[in-house]
């Protein structure tokens, strides 16, 4: 039987469909592995609750499982406590800035908005903070879509949720 250690590293190996440099795990949606005498046990949360990735992603969990010869498994959805970007982990929110896409600034969901101010973003791309937000909603309803106007650049910023 694997440790919960080895099921982490073959979770590293999944990828969200969405966000294809990040696994599971750099996204925080994986929140507990057990396991016990009737096998393992992965508990995943999404992003945000009607997210149409995950049924990718539940079916990329399988099938890693299976192609690391783990047959006796099973995943629970939780949906509480909800999903927050707190949970993406350091070395995933320097692969979202790598990748092009600004990762999460803060710890807590942007109210600015609300106010019709957006938030001024360094560009993932040239580093420059002369940015402006575009549209709220980006390529997927997590992110939103930026332009920089040094580098002339978009990109999509993972808002704080």
């Amino acid at each position: 039987m694997a440790t919960k250690e080895q099921i982490l590293d073959y979770l590293q190996e999944v990828f969200d469909p969405e966000v294809p440099v990040l696994s599971v795990v750099d996204l925080g949606i994986v929140r507990k592995i057990e396991i016990d005498a009737e096998g393992t046990h992965i508990t995943i949360t999404p992003t945000y609750t009607g997210c149409p990735a995950m049924n990718v992603i539940e079916e990329d969990i399988r099938a890693k499982m299976k192609e690391k010869g783990i047959s006796s498994f099973d995943i629970k959805t939780i949906l509480s406590p909800a999903w927050t970007t707190d949970w993406i982990s350091e070395e995933g929110k320097q692969k979202l800035k790598d990748y092009g896409i600004a990762p999460p600034e803060k710890s807590s969901p942007d109210k600015g908005l609300l106010s019709n101010h957006a938030k001024v973003l360094k560009c993932p791309r040239c580093g420059s903070m002369n940015t402006e937000m575009k549209s709220f909603f980006g390529s997927t309803a997590c992110k939103s879509l930026y332009v920089c106007n040094d580098c002339k650049e978009p990109f999509d910023y993972f808002k704080c949720l």
